[in-house]
């Protein structure tokens, strides 16, 4: 497929992705903006725009993305430079809008969307912000977007990049448009050998493997502080089952009404924590039905009661509260076939891990993970109820994991130095 006939297709099928869009934030559709001027690369030049000009681009599309981002967005913020930070989603932009609320105030960082990848939109979104250099986390390369870049003579790099058998195999359809768009970037900078080959076998040119960023993750040691005192305040076991995604719910709930109870087990506290926040009260409204007895982190008041098994962590910025507060976490995205979700914060915390079968989104970590005895991983969402029970009864054992855990995530660290020192050429320092 020729970057012409993608441009076409997109034109053809984009009120469908808009539709989709639609459907997707539910009763947030009002914060995706999905037709705004600022998705076209539409923009009203006001005073405060000055500055808009010659800002370092970070692109770190949602939620996830913004969270592998924050050491290299901190890193590059502490050195000096201005940036300008893109999202596609209302979850990414309302992450960076908490963690850097001071820097926005001030002016050093500025939020935008990314717009869609039509080349009219994006052109005008490099004229009009004239970044000094583009940075796109993991994966997002795009085109018309990586084509105009070059025609306006930005230079766009790829970093903390991964790339999936299935992902390989879906970027064949693109053909020779993603090729050339991975072909022109001016550096990769992949997470794992395996990503780095698969990245030269779509067209990126001399991909260097640096490592992950989310192993330099700095998780919030307040909200840690606070989920252990929560923990022993509570005085009960707690399973955290944390970024579930669509239909996984259901699962777990299941498996933990089938289970046996385990003595000295019968009171622990189950936090189920979605992954997307638009799916918060579409899992309150699961748990109403099945008839669970639950309490909202939102609006809960005091301890759980000992009748309440499931507290709904409905809350946004909150997980290393619910890291800090859990015995065992299953970390949920691998149980259904969707890729997985991050496993690497629960263990930096020191949480005992379990994951799915599905994790080829982080295929490299779990296999790591799993060896170096941090994590467990698992056929099914019963299986894993199981497991975390079984190491709930088992301190010596969930001790054990813990002290692995710290020590492979450390072992992992220093990404972000080697990526920022690889960036010096277009950073210009």
């Amino acid at each position: 497929m020729t970057r012409f006939l993608y441009t076409v297709l997109l034109r053809i099928f984009a009120p469908l992705i808009w539709l989709w869009m639609r459907a997707r934030a539910g009763k947030d559709g009002d914060r995706w903006q999905i037709l705004a001027p600022a998705r076209f690369g539409r923009y009203v030049e006001r005073e405060q725009d000055r500055d808009r000009i010659g800002r370092v681009w970070v692109h770190a599309v949602s939620l996830g993305e913004v969270r592998a981002a924050h050491p290299l967005i901190r890193t590059l913020l502490d050195r000096g430079f201005p940036l300008l930070l893109t999202h596609t989603t209302p979850t990414g932009w309302d992450e960076a809008a908490r963690v850097y609320g001071g820097e926005i105030a001030n002016g050093r960082l500025r939020q935008a969307w990314l717009p869609y990848d039509f080349p009219g939109s994006v052109r005008r979104f490099l004229r009009f912000f004239k970044p000094r250099c583009g940075i796109l986390i993991e994966r997002e390369v795009w085109p018309n977007l990586i084509h105009e870049a070059r025609v306006e003579g930005v230079s766009v790099v790829l970093v903390s990049a991964r790339l999936s058998l299935s992902s390989l195999k879906q970027a064949r359809w693109f053909g020779s448009a993603l090729r050339r768009a991975y072909s022109t970037l001016d550096l990769v900078l992949a997470q794992t050998v395996e990503d780095a080959e698969r990245l030269q076998r779509v067209g990126a040119r001399g991909p260097r493997v640096v490592g992950n960023l989310k192993f330099d993750v700095s998780l919030s040691k307040p909200q840690l502080e606070e989920g252990r005192r929560f923990r022993q305040s509570l005085g009960r076991p707690v399973l955290a089952i944390a970024s579930t995604r669509d239909g996984e719910e259901r699962w777990f709930l299941g498996a933990l009404r089938a289970r046996e109870l385990t003595p000295g087990l019968e009171d622990v506290l189950h936090i189920i924590i979605p992954r997307h926040p638009q799916r918060f009260s579409d899992v309150e409204a699961l748990l109403q039905r099945e008839g669970v007895k639950f309490a909202r982190r939102s609006s809960s008041e005091g301890m759980p009661t000992p009748g309440i098994s499931v507290l709904l962590g409905d809350t946004i910025g909150e997980m290393s509260f619910y890291l800090g507060a859990a015995d065992v976490a299953i970390v949920g995205g691998g149980f259904a076939p969707l890729g997985g979700q991050n496993l690497i914060e629960a263990c930096v915390a020191g949480t005992p891990v379990i994951v799915g079968p599905h994790m080829h989104n982080f295929a490299q970590a779990t296999r790591d993970a799993v060896a170096a005895g941090a994590a467990l991983q698992v056929t099914d969402a019963e299986s894993a109820v199981r497991a975390a029970y079984a190491l709930l009864s088992d301190d010596a054992r969930r001790a054990g994991m813990s002290r692995s855990a710290r020590a492979w995530t450390a072992s992992h660290a220093g990404a972000t130095d080697r990526i920022v020192e690889l960036l010096r050429p277009w950073l210009g320092n």
